[in-house]
């Protein structure tokens, strides 16, 4: 399954869970819920996954920790709140940077409708 794919099934299982749920809970709470539905598509589910740093040929492993990572492939970064920044978009970026992977989304529980809650963000180029 490629990215796309992977980003398809994402989107779907977030829509599902901000309609059956609706916005304002914990983020902890979304995540677990999302983890559940993806690995019930049949998708490898990591949940606080760390994002090392190197430096000068050293690994720090204090860096960052990705929400979800999805079939290794799709990094996923969950909030809920009232609206989305720069900072955050650019803090999925990092990640996609440090590990390599080219397509992660920012899915913010906090927006009246999903859709408007849902920033995708790619990578270089997707193959």
């Amino acid at each position: 399954m490629n990215e796309n794919e992977i980003g398809m099934i994402v989107v779907d299982c977030a829509v599902k869970i901000h309609m059956r749920l609706g916005p304002g809970l914990l983020e902890s709470v979304y995540e677990a819920v999302l983890a559940y539905e993806l690995e019930r598509r049949g998708l490898l589910v990591e949940r606080q996954v760390s994002v090392p740093i190197f430096y000068d040929d050293i690994c720090f492993e204090e860096g960052f920790r990705a929400d979800l990572i999805v079939a290794r492939k799709v990094i996923l970064e969950l909030k809920s709140i009232e609206c989305v920044t720069n900072a955050h978009k650019k803090q999925l970026l990092t990640y996609l940077r440090l590990t390599g992977m080219k397509l992660g989304y920012l899915l913010n529980f906090g927006q009246a409708l999903m859709k408007d809650g849902i920033t995708r963000t790619i990578n270089g180029e997707l193959g």
